[in-house]
């Protein structure tokens, strides 16, 4: 069995790994594992989202449980139901990934991502389940679809406690995914003029050209509609990443800079301190320190960000993706809620976004490799240390370094940051053939 769990549950392709039988297992072990015997199920608009989404019903009914049917809804808004009903879930997506592949996510009761000692016992489960045939059982379902997209819309409208957006032009790019309805439909109840692009869902076309890692037409559409500022989601909509008025990007990095400092000044971002990964731009760290805001490091991957959250009692954190949690108003990243929080800083700053994300932090270049893998090595820290040691040299304290195993691809993933783009490159390039030569 070559699937596991990843940093943000199980993916695979859904046409040849992921089948309905083995998405039906892991469905049961979960329901055995949590103990639990009532689920909320979701999904994104894949084409395989209906039979694993019956699949999952199917697991539960075997582990003796019912469930309810959120049908196509944001992965939050799976986490809110949780939240709100006590129940466990499970949510059919794989985010930002081609149509043809699909994964499984869980939520315990109260919204949270599963621990990595969970998902451990829930894999363990799952192999032992995998040489027994499956069960042939009746599902016992509850369409809740339409009071789970209220729900998700209701609580981000309410997050803004009255304040409204009227006269904010905004284009949205819904990424052919999850976000399709609510997304539009939240941001007009708040008053912003919407702009909707990539919105109509086929089972293929989801993140296709489009959404918050293809930004280039909804780039294009702000400029032409002569709007304020576009927001982009992915395909389950738990990230969310903007563009402002000329055009220009604005990342992860720069929207939880910009909400830190708002709140800071506000006086509600708790200890004054904001949690970040290891992946957040070395410009975030400056600025944060000059603010006198602390950084709280984690792993990657918004289930550690949580975490440490928590562990706290903190407000606000994120990742450069997009994935950013209000800890006070979700219990997991919130592409929607995310779009509404900065549209408010700006709609009460008076400014552009532009001007405030510009302000908010120095972006250093930081050039992304991948480098793909037959599998993941067990140890990469001990080969690579040589030639991370050179290139950190090299930069002469002016630089940073990260490499690391995708959570969810057969990827080894290079990060370089330094003071110029040209210098980035070059070292990003050398410590790419270094992993190729090492582990391709």
């Amino acid at each position: 069995m070559t699937l596991r769990f990843g940093t943000d549950g199980m993916r695979g392709d859904a046409r040849t790994e992921l089948t309905a039988a083995l998405v039906q297992t892991l469905a049961q072990a979960g329901a055995e594992e949590l103990g639990i015997t009532a689920f909320a199920v979701g999904r994104d608009p894949r084409q395989s989202g209906p039979d694993l989404a019956a699949a999952v019903h199917s697991g539960v009914a075997a582990a003796g449980g019912t469930s309810a049917d959120l049908g196509v809804v944001p992965t939050p808004a799976v986490a809110l139901w949780c939240a709100n009903h006590r129940v466990a879930g499970a949510m059919i997506s794989a985010s930002h990934n081609p149509w043809h592949d699909n994964g499984v996510k869980f939520f315990a009761p109260g919204g949270n991502k599963l621990g990595d000692a969970v998902q451990d016992r829930i894999h363990a489960r799952f192999e032992q389940l995998l040489g027994e045939s499956p069960s042939a059982v009746t599902s016992d379902v509850t369409d809740a679809h339409s009071v789970a997209a209220e729900a998700h819309v209701a609580s981000v409208v309410a997050s803004l406690q009255g304040r409204r957006l009227d006269g904010l032009r905004v284009v949205v790019d819904a990424a052919n995914g999850a976000a399709f309805e609510v997304a539009p439909d939240a941001l007009s109840r708040l008053g912003a003029d919407v702009t909707l692009i990539h919105a109509a869902p086929d089972g293929i076309n989801i993140n296709n050209d489009c959404g918050s890692t293809h930004l280039e037409s909804l780039q294009t559409a702000v400029v032409e509609n002569g709007a304020d500022l576009g927001v982009a989601f992915d395909g389950d909509a738990d990230r969310m990443l903007a563009v402002d008025a000329t055009g220009g990007f604005v990342d992860g990095d720069q929207i939880i800079a910009m909400c830190a400092l708002d709140a800071k000044a506000r006086g509600t971002l708790a200890e004054d301190a904001v949690v970040i990964t290891v992946m957040t731009n070395l410009g975030f760290r400056r600025s944060m320190d000059a603010a006198g805001i602390e950084i709280v490091d984690t792993k990657v991957g918004d289930r550690y960000v949580l975490e440490a959250l928590d562990a706290r009692q903190l407000s606000l954190g994120g990742e450069q993706s997009g994935h950013v949690i209000f800890r006070e108003l979700a219990s997991t990243g919130d592409g929607l809620l995310t779009a509404v929080q900065l549209l408010d800083v700006v709609a009460r700053s008076g400014r552009s976004l532009e001007e405030l994300a510009t302000e908010s932090m120095t972006r250093l270049p930081q050039v992304l490799k991948n480098v793909k893998v037959a599998e993941r090595p067990a140890d990469i820290d001990a080969p690579l240390a040589p030639f991370i040691d050179a290139s950190l040299a090299r930069m002469a304290g002016r630089g940073r370094v990260l490499i690391r195993p995708s959570g969810t691809e057969p990827l080894i993933r290079v990060m370089v940051e330094a003071d110029t783009d040209a210098e980035a490159q070059m070292e990003a390039d050398g410590l790419a053939s270094a992993v190729e030569s090492l582990f391709g």
